[in-house]
């Protein structure tokens, strides 16, 4: 469950300049429930789903991720409630130097899994996105489809409680965005 509450997000531009790109936004969001965000481009929608891992601070408010004010949490505390917390980026954020398995793994060794279970979790994530035949691939080697696929498998690789997608077809066609959004589907069933 999320529950954002009066939530405001400034920034400072140039010559101190206030910026207030979220604007007092309350909401609730109840586990296993699939919610989206809907504005014109810098109304502040990815701003806002970065407060939801503490990516990015509110300057006013509260962000409440599962029962734990994630606004107010830092250095371990953090780290252990954003293993909680899968995040789908916009432009994929894979590593360019490793393979697709390797970027899937990445995930897995820095939420502390025994080496032992991390291969076998990689192949089923692969299997469950259709990228099993390209796990020694690099993501040069890929569609943007695949790579944001690799993102996906990253994202749900530690069982996170919580998805967040930030514009996750937006760089695709039709065709591959309907995929990618299936297969969102398919993983909140």
């Amino acid at each position: 469950m999320i529950e954002i509450e009066k939530v405001c997000v400034d920034f400072t531009a140039g010559r101190g300049t206030l910026t207030r790109a979220v604007d007092d936004v309350s909401l609730h969001i109840a586990a296993g429930e699939i919610f989206g965000i809907v504005g014109t481009s810098g109304a502040g929608k990815s701003t806002l789903l970065r407060t939801l891992n503490a990516l990015t601070r509110p300057s006013q408010g509260r962000v409440n991720v599962n029962g734990v004010e994630i606004s107010a949490l830092d250095g371990k505390a953090l780290r252990q409630a954003r293993q909680r917390i899968g995040m789908i980026f916009q432009h994929f954020n894979l590593m360019h130097t490793r393979t697709v398995a390797q970027n899937v793994a990445f995930s897995l060794k820095a939420a502390g899994w025994e080496r032992s279970k991390i291969a076998p979790r990689v192949a089923e994530i692969l299997t469950l996105v259709g990228l099993a035949d390209k796990a020694n691939r690099f993501p040069v080697q890929l569609s943007g489809g695949q790579k944001q696929r690799v993102g996906i498998a990253r994202a749900i690789a530690n069982h996170p409680d919580v998805l967040l997608c930030d514009e996750p077809t937006s760089a695709l066609d039709l065709e591959t965005s309907a995929t990618i959004l299936a297969l969102l589907r398919q993983i909140n069933a």
